[in-house]
């Protein structure tokens, strides 16, 4: 039942926020579930703000946080890349302050094209997006024996007015130019459940994650072994045929509509 429910694994964009503005509820809702001796973890495949960013990010819309509430795309991508890439150098496609993130966890990091013992190509949403990166990833791709990675498959990122393109969308691009799919690290990947569960003392039955889309979040949730929420103030829509393939536990309107249902 949601009213049991100690450990709460939020997706950000469309489902707490929407840019900088905090959605009703979201903060209450924050404060009840430490009261109540839970733990909340924001799990968020946007990986254009450190979690030193994300602190502020939270701390300006009047919640505050700690590095253990913040589990993202980054964090994921530098598991990931010390797992299975260590010592490799590897060229971003990303914002600059994603680089500083993977630079902070040991990752050796490039964004020149000429670098010449490049091994991984790593793409992400990019709010810095140029051509001129579209270009240089094309031809890394194209001229290099690397590996294409991407932090996460969202085609679209919720804002105040409606979407932008996402890393999906811009992998899309590159795909159609070069004919290479990327392996995506971030949602529905199940290493951020992982991560949180293993730095928090609840089980997958006490956990749930809550999120606007199916594709990343409800099925990060079913590939886990953890029930999931679906809010209906991002990319999914109560229309959508999706409902039926990945069956979200819950649907909710809102975040409020969750805090209501989970006190009750």
């Amino acid at each position: 039942m949601l009213s049991e429910k100690k450990l709460f694994l939020f997706d950000i964009d469309g489902t707490v926020a929407l840019g900088d503005v905090l959605l009703p509820g979201a903060a209450e809702f924050f404060q009840e579930i430490k009261e109540r001796g839970g733990q909340f973890v924001f799990i968020t495949n946007n990986s254009t703000k450190s979690i030193a960013d994300y602190i502020k990010k939270f701390r300006q819309m009047g919640v505050s946080t700690d590095p253990q509430n913040f589990v993202t795309a980054s964090t994921a991508s530098a598991s990931w890349l010390r797992q299975h890439a260590a010592g490799k150098t590897i060229y971003t496609l990303g914002t600059r302050s994603l680089i500083r993130e993977l630079e902070g966890h040991g990752i050796r990091v490039t964004t020149d094209p000429d670098t010449q013992d490049i091994s991984f190509v790593l793409v992400a949403y990019d709010s810095e997006l140029t051509y001129k990166k579209l270009t240089d990833t094309c031809r890394i791709l194209q001229t290099r024996p690397v590996t294409f990675l991407a932090t996460n498959p969202d085609l679209v990122c919720p804002v105040l007015f409606g979407y932008v393109p996402d890393c999906g969308s811009i992998c899309q691009m590159i795909t159609n130019a070069t004919g290479q799919v990327p392996h995506y690290i971030g949602k529905p990947s199940t290493d951020m459940v992982d991560i949180a569960l293993r730095e928090n003392p609840f089980s997958k039955e006490e956990t749930v994650i809550v999120g606007d889309r199916f594709y990343t979040d409800i099925a990060c949730g079913n590939a886990s072994g953890v029930e999931t929420v679906l809010v209906l103030t991002g990319e999914a829509k109560k229309t959508d045929t999706m409902i039926h393939t990945y069956s979200p536990t819950y649907i909710f309107d809102s975040i409020k509509e969750v805090k209501k249902a989970w006190k009750n």
